[in-house]
């Protein structure tokens, strides 16, 4: 009773749900664009050591060539990032570039090529959606607090005050736990693609990894 007094029932979770699908989509479908912009990337020489390894390593994983970027900072970073293995792109900064041998920098590339041909971007993407149609759900839950909006009879405001406690305090932190569990479940899965990849683990744990 009290999500249909407080958010509309069914239809104020799917206009959640919506707002959350259609911000995210826009970050995974243009989220290549928007994260080589604000680290200013530059397309690598394909001369370059890192187009180079890339490239092997594209190769022994079967995926499409990525576009290839460096980063001019000095903190030690790699990424991927793109929508599909047909749309990513692989970056790296000058940093790791400096602080890592060729093997183990190979092995940190192998593990961002894993990232894309396990689709990480669209399942991070997803768990995004969802969390944060929880968050917002959660948010609208506050509000209605805030307004005096349980609605319903004397005898169910007991349940519908500890329903709306639940929506505020209780979701986001769940929703939060979920996409950590689920990013960090990508990683490790990560991990262990890039070590097939590359064909050195022990050049991959050599390192931490920095995606």
């Amino acid at each position: 009773m009290f999500i249909g007094n407080i958010l509309g029932g069914e239809v104020g979770m799917a206009i959640a749900l919506i707002l959350a699908a259609i911000m995210n989509f826009g970050s995974y479908w243009f989220s290549d664009k928007i994260v080589l912009s604000m680290y200013r990337a530059q397309e690598a020489s394909p001369n370059s050591e890192l187009y180079q390894i890339v490239k092997q390593q594209t190769e022994k994983s079967g995926l499409p060539m990525p576009q290839v970027y460096t980063i001019p900072t000095d903190m030690p970073n790699a990424f991927a990032t793109g929508r599909n293995p047909r749309h990513a792109a692989v970056a790296a900064t000058d940093g790791i570039m400096r602080l890592l041998s060729r093997d183990e920098l190979a092995g940190v590339i192998g593990h961002e090529l894993a990232h894309i041909k396990y689709r990480d971007i669209l399942i991070s993407s997803i768990v995004a959606t969802i969390a944060g149609a929880i968050m917002m759900i959660a948010n609208m839950a506050q509000w209605a607090a805030l307004f005096g909006g349980f609605g319903g009879d004397d005898d169910e405001d007991g349940g519908g005050i500890i329903g709306m406690l639940f929506l505020i305090i209780v979701a986001p932190i769940a929703a939060m736990i979920i996409q950590f569990a689920i990013s960090r479940s990508r990683e490790y899965a990560a991990d262990r693609g890039g070590a097939e990849i590359c064909g050195d683990p022990i050049a991959l744990a050599k390192c931490a990894s920095p995606a």
